[in-house]
């Protein structure tokens, strides 16, 4: 789980699903866009898609961490 103080990051508000596979040529980034799904596989463009995703695991919430959140705002409901 990401939170609003995190902030800003590459990718934010965009639905991504990266499918990786065993044979590196065959990784493949979904894109859900307004005009259908969109997918990309192109060596650079997968690159991106990895430093985005990176970064957003980088200031997500550990899973404890998540899992508290979620519980204190059921309570405050």
């Amino acid at each position: 789980m990401i939170t609003f103080r995190a902030g800003a990051f590459p990718g934010a508000g965009q639905p991504v699903t990266y499918l990786q596979a065993d044979v590196p040529q065959l990784d493949t980034v979904e894109l859900d866009s307004t005009h259908g799904l969109e997918f990309i596989d192109s060596e650079m463009q997968l690159r991106k898609y990895q430093a985005h995703l990176g970064a957003a695991e980088s200031v997500a919430l550990a899973l404890g961490a998540s899992r508290d959140f979620i519980h204190s705002l059921v309570s405050d409901l």
